[in-house]
């Protein structure tokens, strides 16, 4: 079983309030309130995509890369971490 799918509930919560601060950041600007609070709802929504972000890394890391149960496992699953970071640091 897969980390993403023992951690589902978990995981699903966390998207869940990150979907309501991005919903949180659409009100405020339809009620066009004051561009500092915008910045700051911005500012906790990245915070909390970027924490989801290294937990799910972490996890894949743990499970994919240094308890894989083969040298193939292995080399997949860090190939597959070195790419998703490729692609997040772009």
């Amino acid at each position: 079983m897969s980390h993403t799918h023992r951690d589902k509930e978990k995981l699903i919560a966390r998207v869940r309030r990150l979907k309501g601060q991005i919903e949180g950041i659409e009100r405020a600007l339809e009620a066009e309130k004051p561009c500092g609070e915008v910045l700051r709802q911005l500012a906790s929504a990245r915070g909390a995509m970027s924490g989801l972000t290294a937990e799910v890394m972490e996890d894949h890391l743990r499970e994919h890369v240094l308890h894989a149960g083969t040298e193939a496992e292995r080399q997949q699953g860090g190939e597959e971490l070195i790419a998703v970071i490729r692609t997040y640091m772009r």
